[in-house]
Protein backbone atom coordinates (compact mmCIF):
# COMPACT_ATOMS: atom_id res chain seq x y z
CA UNK A 1 0.00 0.00 0.00
CA UNK A 2 1.54 3.26 -0.87
CA UNK A 3 2.91 5.38 2.17
CA UNK A 4 0.12 8.27 1.62
CA UNK A 5 -2.68 5.79 1.36
CA UNK A 6 -1.42 3.92 4.52
CA UNK A 7 -1.42 7.22 6.49
CA UNK A 8 -4.89 8.09 5.85
CA UNK A 9 -5.85 5.08 6.86
CA UNK A 10 -4.00 5.39 10.54
CA UNK A 11 -5.44 9.03 10.37
CA UNK A 12 -8.92 7.46 10.25
CA UNK A 13 -8.48 4.35 12.27
CA UNK A 14 -7.78 7.14 15.24
CA UNK A 15 -10.58 9.22 14.56
CA UNK A 16 -12.70 6.54 14.19
CA UNK A 17 -11.68 3.51 16.66
CA UNK A 18 -15.08 2.11 16.06
CA UNK A 19 -15.37 2.37 12.77
CA UNK A 20 -17.19 5.67 10.64
CA UNK A 21 -20.56 6.23 11.60
CA UNK A 22 -22.64 6.15 8.90
CA UNK A 23 -23.72 10.01 8.79
CA UNK A 24 -19.61 10.56 8.26
CA UNK A 25 -19.27 8.85 4.98
CA UNK A 26 -20.58 11.76 2.79
CA UNK A 27 -18.27 14.53 4.53
CA UNK A 28 -14.88 11.70 4.17
CA UNK A 29 -15.94 11.15 0.50
CA UNK A 30 -16.15 15.21 -0.15
CA UNK A 31 -12.64 15.45 1.44
CA UNK A 32 -11.21 12.63 -0.75
CA UNK A 33 -12.35 14.29 -4.07
CA UNK A 34 -9.68 14.28 -6.55
CA UNK A 35 -7.62 17.50 -7.25
CA UNK A 36 -5.19 17.84 -10.25
CA UNK A 37 -1.58 17.94 -9.30
CA UNK A 38 0.61 20.41 -10.18
CA UNK A 39 1.83 18.20 -13.06
CA UNK A 40 -1.25 17.86 -14.64
CA UNK A 41 -2.19 21.54 -14.52
CA UNK A 42 0.88 22.36 -16.51
CA UNK A 43 0.22 19.34 -18.85
CA UNK A 44 -3.32 20.64 -19.30
CA UNK A 45 -2.45 24.70 -19.92
CA UNK A 46 0.53 23.20 -22.41
CA UNK A 47 -2.14 21.17 -24.23
CA UNK A 48 -4.85 23.93 -24.50
CA UNK A 49 -1.93 26.39 -25.65
CA UNK A 50 -0.65 23.49 -28.76
CA UNK A 51 -4.28 23.30 -29.63
CA UNK A 52 -4.17 26.91 -30.84
CA UNK A 53 -7.74 28.06 -30.74
CA UNK A 54 -7.39 31.22 -29.37
CA UNK A 55 -8.50 33.07 -27.24
CA UNK A 56 -8.90 30.14 -24.32
CA UNK A 57 -12.12 30.45 -22.43
CA UNK A 58 -13.27 28.11 -19.10
CA UNK A 59 -15.16 26.46 -20.95
CA UNK A 60 -11.93 24.97 -23.16
CA UNK A 61 -9.96 24.59 -19.90
CA UNK A 62 -13.31 21.99 -18.82
CA UNK A 63 -13.70 20.41 -21.40
CA UNK A 64 -9.35 19.72 -21.40
CA UNK A 65 -9.65 18.64 -17.86
CA UNK A 66 -12.49 16.08 -18.25
CA UNK A 67 -10.39 14.87 -21.24
CA UNK A 68 -7.46 14.34 -19.03
CA UNK A 69 -8.71 13.65 -16.05
CA UNK A 70 -12.45 11.43 -17.32
CA UNK A 71 -14.21 13.73 -14.62
CA UNK A 72 -16.22 16.38 -14.44
CA UNK A 73 -13.62 19.18 -13.76
CA UNK A 74 -13.94 21.25 -10.38
CA UNK A 75 -13.96 24.66 -9.94
CA UNK A 76 -10.65 25.16 -8.06
CA UNK A 77 -9.29 23.09 -10.47
CA UNK A 78 -10.51 25.14 -13.46
CA UNK A 79 -9.70 28.48 -11.58
CA UNK A 80 -5.81 27.07 -11.03
CA UNK A 81 -5.45 26.41 -14.98
CA UNK A 82 -6.77 29.97 -15.57
CA UNK A 83 -4.59 31.53 -13.42
CA UNK A 84 -1.57 29.14 -14.68
CA UNK A 85 -2.47 30.21 -18.52
CA UNK A 86 -2.93 34.22 -17.66
CA UNK A 87 0.39 33.34 -15.72
CA UNK A 88 2.05 32.41 -18.75
CA UNK A 89 0.50 35.38 -20.91
CA UNK A 90 -1.99 34.00 -22.99
CA UNK A 91 -5.25 36.19 -23.71
CA UNK A 92 -8.18 34.60 -21.78
CA UNK A 93 -11.92 36.16 -21.60
CA UNK A 94 -12.98 37.44 -18.62
CA UNK A 95 -16.23 35.10 -18.04
CA UNK A 96 -18.56 34.72 -15.10
CA UNK A 97 -17.48 32.12 -12.41
CA UNK A 98 -18.40 28.20 -13.02
CA UNK A 99 -20.59 27.29 -10.45
CA UNK A 100 -20.16 23.66 -9.54
CA UNK A 101 -23.37 21.39 -8.97
CA UNK A 102 -23.86 19.15 -6.43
Amino acid sequence: MPPLLSNIIEWLRAGYPQGVPETDYIPLIALLRRRLSDTEVREITAALVDQGDLPIGKPDIQVMITKVTDEKPLDADVDRVHAHLVAGGWAIPDETPITESH
